[in-house]
Order: structure tokens, then sequence, then C-alpha cells
């Protein structure tokens, strides 16, 4: 009930006027001559929002519309004479006629007060009720023509209705004693109100109801039935109350803070035991039940219950307690001693492997033979694999086709960017927002303690303040330590020797030595040509036309095309870019078919350049060799293999030596290096060591704007400098790498099968090489290599044997020596 009504019992006045001060109950004779009054017919109407007024009662409204603040302030100079009407939805702003209820009450405005905060307050009082029939006007507010609203008199003299009235006046006065929010004097006011029909509409009006059970008991004609059911509200409030009373009675004691807090969580408890809810002690219960059908170590289990007795003495309510009940749902959740069985069928691993991937040899043949050995022995410690590659060769995908070999869960972990040591070992859980690392959050959600666990991009993780990442995993990835891997906000070693990490880089570089000293490296060298072209046709287009929603009859590409986009339209070592350009094409044939445009289903070199446009890529094809110090060199690049022309060329001066084509540290020294063997090797080759000092060397290495470095161009440079001095022509069709030293020893280098494929692109037949990368070679399938020449050398002195030519270029330089006077020249 409301406490917004003040009484004043020494001095009850029968007329309320502007000068009252408190607003006295209705006498019975009030209340006749009120209801016996005549009503205007029609009637300015003022919609109420939140409440419902009844006859006799006075309230304060506040008025925020504009509407409505008019609608006063002209009734306050006229007669104060009101039609008020509540609401059907309180939301609406300026409700339609419609959107009233059908019956309202007649209003006196007593009051119009303006606030401080400049709203406007009108205190009013209910006279009668009516029902709306017609709208008159709507602007500026609304007018209706209305009818009375008479309700059925009651037999006062009767018994059941005493008894009625007696009912309600106690219930209300009950209410009142066991609610702390209402005054007292409200059971003092109800106590000497006289008339039964005002003490229906005062309680009505100050009991908290619902804006449609008020509107309801405004709307009942007979007055027995509206007592009736004001009856039944009255009692349903006062048992609401009990019950309130009796859960509060419960758990009442002297509280001080932390009693207080205890105070709140066993009301909370008990009202979810009324609603048959869960409580911490059944919680408690539950993880209970739950650890004893899990498989762990003793060690765990022991931990485990002692972690949850604590949790039993934590207050519920104390943050704390959800710290400790994420920590035990972890431990529950880890599948310490749940693993998967390993399928230990070869010939069907060898088929899964070939189907996902095609080529990479050396990394399925390490695969089978790891299946092989566990399964002789059926207990071994699971090696850490490291694949090497450029991006696009499939590292990241080789992984999840090795955990379908092995029938093993497959997780991933991408490291790129991760330089936070906690992202690996986790926080303490005493921190704010504490987690497990993210290896143990990765075996939660395998579900297994021997998963395939891929290790992304491990050459691309960062250090800083919060520790090095790297150094963390060195336990991950040592099989001798891993058996106990320590995580921080676990607190419990784990046994990760049955996970079989694969860790891929693109470059071991950056990698930590320690680090990459645990790992078994395994090169996935970029694919040929030929590869290339299988991939395109078994497994890059399948994927394309599903992706697009066609058929394999809609669209197919022959070997030309698909060569045709690998020289013209990428230019990598992997099939990432490859796949974006079969895309383009399928999607060029989609719209084609959509569009009803007639197209060959195979699809030609000529088409695809239709499609794609003009070609990207230029082929590097062999130039001639008539020029005196141009020598084909074979770089390795990111993307895959090159040919590199080292430039060279001769102007009179003083024997200085320029270097131009953006060339590295390593590059610069490398041509250094040519240039003192040279010299001290002049006689050897034929050439006069007085001619150095008379002519400047340029060398040059295209394309200018592409930075380059390495060791690998140094007989490359050594020769063309060999050619430039004694104008030798160069071997056609030739081309060579490898490092040298300064007492003219070749020293092999890397990347040997992507540079090999490059001159095969580009039509050389003839390679010379280090005799230490001869093995390099062998490992290349011979169907690749088969028109092609091998020299393999271990000195400089081989490789111009090899390389130059005793016939002189065309237009050869004269340099013989002419001494330090050039004025003549």
């Amino acid at each position: 009930m409301s406490k917004d009504n003040t009484f004043d019992f020494n001095n009850v006045l029968p007329i309320i006027n502007e000068e009252t001060e408190f607003f006295p109950l209705l006498s019975q004779e009030d209340e006749d001559e009120m209801s016996n009054a005549d009503i205007p017919e029609i009637l300015p109407i003022l919609p109420l929002r939140n409440t419902v007024l009844f006859p006799g009662v006075v309230i304060p409204i506040t008025v925020g519309r504009d509407k409505s603040i008019k609608l006063i302030k002209e009734a306050y100079k006229g007669d104060r004479t009101i039609g008020v009407v509540s609401q059907k939805d309180m939301t609406i702003e300026d409700p339609l006629f419609e959107e009233l209820n059908s019956v309202g009450t007649v209003a006196n405005i007593i009051k119009l007060l303006q606030m401080p905060d400049g709203n406007t307050t009108v205190i009013i009082q209910g006279k009668q009720r009516f029902k709306l029939n017609a709208v008159v006007q709507t602007e500026p507010y609304m007018l209706a023509q209305v009818e009375r609203y008479d309700e059925e008199k009651p037999k006062t003299s009767s018994k059941e209705f005493k008894a009625l009235i007696s009912s309600i006046k106690e219930l209300a006065q009950q209410i009142i004693q066991l609610s702390p929010n209402l005054p007292s004097e409200a059971g003092i006011a109800i106590k000497n109100i006289d008339s039964p029909t005002f003490l229906v509409n005062f309680i009505s009006s100050n009991l908290s109801l619902e804006l449609t059970s008020k509107q309801e008991l405004l709307e009942k004609v007979d007055f027995v039935k509206r007592a009736k059911l004001l009856l039944e509200h009255l009692t349903t409030e006062i048992q609401m109350l009990e019950l309130k009373n009796q859960i509060q009675n419960k758990v009442r004691v002297d509280l001080d803070k932390q009693q207080r807090d205890y105070f709140l969580h066993q009301q909370l408890k008990t009202i979810q035991e009324e609603l048959g809810g869960n409580t911490p002690d059944l919680e408690i219960d539950s993880l209970r039940t739950r650890s004893k059908s899990k498989k762990w170590p003793k060690d765990v289990g022991t931990h485990f219950d002692k972690e949850l007795e604590k949790l039993a003495r934590i207050n519920p309510a104390a943050a704390d307690y959800s710290v400790q009940l994420n920590y035990l749902e972890l431990l529950l959740d880890l599948p310490w001693q749940s693993y998967t069985k390993d399928n230990f069928d070869l010939a069907r691993a060898e088929k899964t492997l070939d189907k996902d991937h095609y080529g990479l040899e050396k990394v399925k043949q390490r695969i089978v033979e790891y299946l092989a050995v566990l399964k002789l022995k059926n207990d071994m410690k699971a090696p850490i694999l490291c694949l090497v590659g450029p991006p696009g060769v499939g590292k990241t995908s080789l992984g999840k086709s090795i955990a379908k070999a092995l029938g093993r869960k497959y997780t991933r972990m991408a490291l790129g960017g991760v330089r936070d040591e906690a992202e690996i070992r986790g926080h303490r859980k005493t921190y704010i927002g504490a987690m497990p690392g993210r290896i143990i959050q990765s075996l939660k959600k395998a579900g297994s303690s021997n998963p395939v666990f891929v290790l992304d991009e491990i050459d691309k993780i960062g250090s800083d303040f919060k520790g090095d990442p790297s150094s963390a995993l060195l336990e991950v990835l040592d099989p001798e330590q891993n058996t106990n891997f320590y995580d921080h906000y676990v607190e419990m070693e784990y046994d990760l020797s049955k996970v079989m990490f694969i860790a891929t880089a693109n470059s071991l570089s950056s990698i930590q030595p320690a680090l990459l000293d645990r790992m078994e490296i395994i090169e996935v060298n970029g694919y040929t040509i030929e590869e290339k072209v299988e991939i395109g046709k078994k497994h890059l287009l399948p994927k394309q036309r599903e992706m697009h929603g066609l058929k394999t009859k809609d669209i197919s590409l022959n070997a030309k095309s698909i060569e045709k986009i690998i020289d013209e339209y990428t230019r990598e070592s992997g099939v990432r870019g490859l796949e974006k350009k079969i895309g383009s094409v399928v999607r060029g044939i989609a719209t084609k078919i959509v569009m009803e445009k007639p197209y060959q289903t195979n699809i030609s070199a000529k088409q695809v350049e239709e499609i794609l446009g003009a070609p990207i890529f230029d082929k590097d094809l062999y130039e001639d060799n008539n020029t005196a110090g141009v020598v084909t060199g074979l770089a390795w690049t990111a993307v895959g293999g090159d040919i590199l022309y080292i430039e060279s060329s001769l102007s009179r001066g003083k024997g200085k030596l320029s270097l131009t084509g953006n060339l590295g540290d390593v590059m610069k020294e490398s041509a250094a290096i040519a240039m003192a063997y040279l010299r001290s090797h002049a006689e050897d080759f034929g050439i006069d060591y007085r001619i150095f000092d008379e002519w400047d060397v340029n060398v040059h290495v295209p394309a200018g704007a592409t930075p380059k470095d390495g060791p690998s161009a140094g007989i490359t440079m050594l020769t063309a400098l060999t050619s430039l001095f004694t104008q030798r022509k160069i071997r056609a069709n030739l081309a060579m790498t490898g490092e040298i030293t300064l007492r003219g020893k070749v020293l092999p280098v890397g990347g040997i099968k992507e540079k090999i494929l490059a001159a095969k692109r580009s039509n050389i037949d003839t390679i010379i090489l280090c005799k230490s990368n001869e093995k390099d070679i062998l490992e290349i399938k011979e169907d690749y290599i088969k028109d092609m020449k091998f020299h393999y050398v271990k000195e400089m002195r081989e490789v111009i044997q090899i390389a130059l030519l005793d016939e002189k270029v065309k237009h050869a330089k004269d340099l013989t020596y002419v001494g330090h006077d050039h004025s003549k020249k």
C-alpha cells in the first residue's frame, strides 16, 4: 500500500479547497453528495500512464506531456473539472481515443504546483465514475462525450456484506503491520473510514497491484463483486508478505558485516530450495561425483579432494569461491589419462596422406616410420617434427592429414605474434582473471592427451618485458622433459609425452637455437611446375568447383591451362596463389552459366587469359652469351627459385669497383672476394695484372628495386669478372650457384631444388654446383631433371674451365696495358 497520503484527524474538513494543508477522509454523507452530483456531457480527458484514480481518493500527478499541461492549466482557470482515464499501454506517448480504457473518473483539481525541476504537479480528487462514448476533439487536447457509470448499491444491512467489509479492513490492517515500508497512520485512517464504498476505493488505490487489476476494480458495476475481488488481492498480498517474513525469520541472527553476507547467502539458498534449484552444497556434491569416475593420476585425485574441501569452507558469496570453482572444473575437464587409439594400418595411412597432399614424400615417409616404430614398441615418446618451408606448401594442413592418418584428435595453436610467456605456461590462479596456458586449453578442447598438436608459425614468436615464450616452449618440446610439463594455473605436472607436436616455420633463422635443437627439421620444399599441375587438377580445381556450386561436367582445366596460370599469373613456391587464380577462373565460368552465355567446359589457355586478364609475370628465359661479363646465376626467394643475371662492365678509370642492384652486405662481400681472387690469380687466367688499375668495374644485379643478399652468387660474380677481363664468351645455356672463398674454394649453398626448377623453366640445360650439393640433386625426381647436365666442382679453376670458352665475344675490348698516361687514348 502507498504512503503518499497524510491525514490530520484533529481537523477534518468536509470541503477540500486550495488552502487545505491536510486532506480529510470522506464521510458517507460527503460521498453520497459527491456521487449524486451531475457531470458535464463533454469533458476534457487527461490520460494517465501508470495509475488509476478512484472516486473520493486524492492523488498527486506529475504532468509532462504538452497536451496534458495545456489541459490542466485551462481547466484550473475554469471549473477545475476534468476526466481522468488510464492508458491501455503505458509506453504510448500520445494515446488515441481507442488506446484509452473505456471507464474513467471525474476529477477535481485541488492544487497546481510548479516544481523546482520545472515539472508541473497537480493534486486531484476523484468524484465519480464515467464511461467514454465518443471523441469530440483531439487538439489542443482531447475532449470526449461521456455518460455516468453508476454502480449497483449493496444492501449494507446484510450480515454477509458487513462480514465482507470487516474482512477487508482486517486484512488491510495486517498488511500494514507486516510491511515495514507502510506507516502505521495508514492503519488508523482505514479504521476511521465509515463509508464502505470509500473504504474499497481507498484500499484499491493504495494496494500494490498491476494497472490492469486496478482498472478491473474500477470497472466492476456490482459493488459486492468489486469488494470480493479486492479481498482476493489482499489475500494474495498477505500470503506473499507472510512467505517473505517466514524466509527472513529462518535466518535472522545478530549480524556484523561478515554475518550479513552469510545471511544474504542463506536467504538465496532458501529461495533456491523453494524453487527447486541447485545450492552450493549440491554443486560440491556434483563435483565430487564427477571426480569418482575420472581417470587421472593418484596424486591429482588427492590434490583435487584437498581443493574441493577448501571450496566447501569458502563462503559462496566471496570472490574466491568462483575462482576455486573454475579451477576444480578445469581439473575435471582435462583429459589426464584419456587417450585415443592409434590406427596402425600403414597402407591406410599412406593412402590418406597421398589423398590429401601431392608430393612431400620425405614428410610422408617420416610419418609412416613413426607409425611403424610405435606399432612395434607400443610405447614411444612422440617426436617433435618441425616442417620448414615457404608459404602455401601445405605445412599446416599436413597436421590435419597426419591426425586423420593416425586416427587422433587434432588441435592447432597459432604462435604468430605471441609475446607473453603466460600464453604458454598460464597465470597463477591468485591473479584476477587468471587462465591456464594455451597448451592446457588446447588439450582440454581436444579432449585427449595424445592429439596431433600443430604449433603454427613457431618462427614468428616475439619476446618483450612479459617474458620469452620461445623459452617457455623449451620444456614443452623436449621429449625428455615434457612428461612433467608444469602450468602455473594447474599447479600440477601434466604428461605431454604422448602428444605429437608438429611445428611449422617459414625460416629457421629466427628460431632460438636451443629450441631448434629439440626439433627434428623436415624441409618442405616448393613444388615443381609438374607437381603444381597435378595438385591443381586433383585438389584445387575440385575444391573450388565445390565452393562455387559447380559440378565436374561444368568446368575442367587441362595441364596447359594450369601451367599457364602457374607461369604467368603466380610466382610462389606453394600453391596458395594458384588456388586463388583457379577460383577466379571458376567464378568466371559460374557467371557465364548464370547469365546463360556460351562457353567451353574444357578451359583452354586462351580462355584463361580472357578471364584473368593480361599475364602478371614474364617467364625468366635465358639470354644469349654474346656479351662478355654477363653470367646467369640461380637464386632462392621466399616464393621459389629464380634465375639471376650478374652483369659487369668496364670503363677507363683507376681500378674502382662499384656494386649496384640493391645488394645486401653478404652479396657485396662476395663481389669483393671475387675481385680479390681474380687479381691475385690474374696470370692463371691470362690477364695482365697491371690492367686492373686502369679500368673501373661496375657489377649490377637486376632488378634494382628488389633486395638481394646471400653468398650463393659468389662463383657467378667471379665468372662474370673473369669473362669481362678476358673478353671470353660464356658457355651457352649455362647457370651456376655456389659460395667462394679467397682461396678459390667453392662452398655449398641451399635452396638447390627450387633453383634447379627455375633453371629448367628458363630452358637452361647445364648447371655448375658445389660437389657437396650433389646429394640435393639426388633427392629430385629423375623425371624433372632428365634433360639437364650437372657439373660438380670444388675449386674456382674448375668453374672457369667449364664456364668460359676460348672464343672471344664480338667487338671485344682491347685491354692491353698502356701505362698511367691515358691522354692519347
